[in-house]
Formats: structure tokens, sequence, C-alpha cells
């Protein structure tokens, strides 16, 4: 969705990217994730692996004029109270629509620990401790240096076969390095456990580091064909080895999002049964936020369909945890009669970002209000002696008895109110500040005479 084309001026980059964001906004979403390394590869100043192809058409080569378009991403973002989660793939190394593989590539400098497919793509082993080192390098490298909201990995672990024309992934040589040295675990148990030491390590380093900051991975939506009864489909335990279930029992994540891009009917593949037998399964309480398939058919009823599977989400999930993620932003963008059916239902009235009670956060004390009258209208301003643990603000109006609200972005710190609406008197004013794990402090109220 971003850049759109690998040949746009920096004018023309940060133009896309404030008209995304805008739109999110104005739409009244709450977070977005942003693809910052598709394979290998950055979309932000590294020291560890090259920037982009897909966003300056030339591997290696940063944006000109120069800029950071992570840290410009970040800025614009909170401006507008939207949550930045990082998006990375940890284990492609390159990918068939980035060009040719050059010497700047990762697939050159760390050949000992990447193999080439059969379809052109070059792959990380995920069992190779070389490659969980690096992996775990560039992601702390992100959360040390840039002020983002979460980390993100989708479902791709072990490639899909199709990657490979349909073959097992070519890792016989560290496989039977592995037995020589006296593994006795079968080979996909081997290959799970690779990435199971690589999530649980990457949880606690970025919570070690910055505990706010959350993780959150989004698999294939089912994880054993007959999980639950009646569920048909791939493997992700099995093809992908990924063990996506392990993660959500352990509590190695934040917020889990199976990708659920299938419609509630037919049974084979619901919608509504998947969601609700990974809730079965989360019994830690972390976020489950189903990934939803936005793009596809425009017709009326797919507009409907989408909107069922939020309002579902809402109906199965606890109340203070429901959420889900649109795949993609293009499904919106392009796709006005889908955005606009949300907006008039499901999504009318802007929502904070559920907290995370398991992560902790210190306080937040009670804002100063001063309420000063002007003659139609009243002036309210706030104050904060945490201003830098503030991320967002939520202001409470109440006409005639009652409470309205409004969340707003952390520079905005005043407002011209009317005294009446809708005929109905303003009778009291109110404003909490709100941390960046949506934790609400306490508010500072006045009643308007």
């Amino acid at each position: 969705n971003w850049p759109s084309k690998n040949n746009l001026s920096t004018a023309e980059q940060q133009q896309e990217a404030i008209g995304i964001l805008d739109f999110l906004k104005n739409n009244n979403f709450n977070a977005v994730i942003f693809q910052v390394r598709p394979s290998a590869d950055a979309f932000y100043k590294s020291d560890l692996e090259p920037w982009s192809y897909f966003l300056t058409g030339t591997e290696g080569q940063a944006p000109s004029p120069y800029y950071d378009p992570l840290d410009f991403w970040v800025e614009q973002a909170h401006k507008r109270g939207i949550e930045l989660h990082v998006w990375l793939n940890p284990y492609r190394a390159h990918h068939t629509a980035g060009g040719a593989v050059t010497s700047a590539s990762m697939a050159r400098k760390m050949p000992e620990s990447v193999v080439k497919l059969k379809q052109g793509y070059y792959w990380f082993d995920p069992s190779k401790q070389s490659t969980q080192d690096h992996a775990a390098r560039v992601v702390m490298d992100i959360v040390k240096r840039y002020d983002i909201d979460g980390v993100h990995f989708d479902d791709y672990f072990y490639p899909y076969a199709e990657y490979n024309g349909g073959q097992d992934f070519p890792d016989s040589d560290s496989y039977n390095e592995y037995k020589r040295n006296g593994g006795d675990l079968s080979r996909g148990d081997f290959r799970r456990n690779s990435v199971n030491t690589f999530i649980e390590r990457i949880y606690k380093d970025i919570k070690k580091e910055k505990n706010f900051v959350k993780f959150g991975i989004s698999p294939f939506g089912i994880w054993k064909p007959g999980y639950p009864s009646g569920i048909q489909g791939s493997s992700q335990y099995d093809m992908l080895y990924a063990d996506a279930k392990l993660w959500l029992n352990k509590g190695w994540i934040d917020y889990f999002a199976p990708q659920l891009y299938w419609p509630i009917q037919p049974a084979k593949q619901s919608y509504t049964a998947l969601l609700k037998w990974w809730e079965s399964e989360n019994t830690l309480g972390r976020h489950l936020w189903p990934g939803i398939n936005t793009v596809g058919r425009r017709g009326p009823e797919y507009v409907q369909e989408i909107v069922n599977q939020v309002e579902a989400a809402r109906t199965l999930l606890p109340d203070n945890r429901e959420g889900v993620i649109h795949w993609s932003l293009a499904g919106l963008t392009k796709n006005p009669a889908m955005t606009q059916a949300l907006v008039n239902g499901p999504y009318q009235v802007k929502a904070l970002v559920p907290t995370s009670p398991w992560l902790s956060a210190n306080p937040l004390l009670k804002p100063t209000l001063l309420v000063t009258p002007q003659g139609g209208h009243v002036f309210v301003k706030w104050q904060h002696q945490q201003i830098d643990q503030v991320a967002k603000w939520v202001l409470y109006l109440n006409y005639g008895g009652v409470w309205q609200y409004e969340i707003l972005e952390p520079g905005v710190t005043s407002k011209d109110i009317p005294t009446t609406l809708n005929n109905k008197k303003l009778e009291y004013v109110a404003v909490k500040a709100v941390d960046r794990l949506s934790n609400e402090g306490p508010y500072a109220s006045e009643k308007i005479k």
C-alpha cells in the first residue's frame, strides 16, 4: 500500500503517508501496522540491513532528499492519536519481486544462513542460531531507536510449500548436524522448536527493553484441520511449523491476530467457528484481534459480510479485549462503500485501543482543568504533570444531563466549547489523560455555571 511505487520522490512518499494517516483518523481507526522489513531490508535507517528496493527502487539506496520514513510515520501517526506498529518478516531474505540479488542483499552477506528456494525466493533457515540472532538484533534495534507502539509478525515462518516448488524446505544439513550432536526431535518438532524458541526470545527481549511495546503475531488462521471439529484446510502446525496455539497458551504475545480470511459460512472454514476456538485457547486473556480480509469482491453482500465479521468479534470476545485488524488498507481506500458501511456501523465512534492489564504502567495523575466563560462558549484548557506519558486525552461534555466524549490527540490541550447544543445546556466538562497502553487516569471536572 505504501509507497504506491518505488520511484516516488521524498515529497511524494510523505504526501502518500499523510493521506493514509488522515484517512485512518477520519474513519476512526486507532492503529496502523506499517511494513518496515519485507525481506531482510529496511524502510528506515539501519546499520544492519540495506534500504529496501520496495522503497527507492534500488537496494541499499536511501530516499533522496534524505529522510527516515519510520521516523516520519511514527511522528505523523502519533500526532493523529494513532498507534504505530512495525511489521517485519523475520525469515524472508529476498522476494522475487524485489529486484536482483545484489551485493547489498543479506542473501549475499549471510550465505551460511540462507537457502535459495525453487521459485526464486531466498529464505533464512529458522533453525540457525545466526538467523535467530540477526533477526533479534534487527527487532531490538528498532525497539530501542524508535518510539513505536508494537512489533508485528505475519504468517511467514517456514515458507509455504509452493515457494519451493511443492518440495520440502531444504534444511537437511541443519537437521543432520542437530542429530549428530545428539538431538532426538523429529524433523517437524525440530523446526517448530526453532520457531518457538525465537518467538519466546523476541517477546522477552522487547519486554526487557520497553515494556509498553506490544508484540503481536498474525498467523495462518487454521492451527490444524479439525480444530474445531468440521474445519478443513491447511495446517500451519504441519506445513509452516508454526505452533501458534502454543504461543497463545504461553502468553508469548500481547495480541494474537489469526488470519481468519474466510466468511462466516460455510462451516468448513467458518470465521466465527475459528474465532470461538481461538478464544477458547486464549487462557491467559491476551488480545485476540482477528485479521479479516477486506480485499475482495465489492458487491453489497461482501460489504455486509465484513460488517458482520466486525460485529461478531464484538459479540464473541470480552468487552475489554475487542478489536479486529483489516487486511489490507487497499480494501478500504479503493472501496468507499466498505469504508462508509463501517463508519456508519461499528466504527461510528472513536475508540481507544483496549488496555493490556498484564503490562505494568505508572499511574497517571489528574490533569489540571481551567474553564473560562466567553459569551456563548467556554474556553477549556488543561495541563498535566506527566505530559511525556500522555498518549491521548478523553474530553467529556454533559449537555442536559447526557454525557458525550471525544478522544483527542496528545497535542490538543484546549478547546472552545458551545454552552448550548441542540437546545441543551452545557452542565459539566471533564478531561482525563490516557497513556500509551490505553490506561486512563483520574478525571478533572468543572461544573458550568
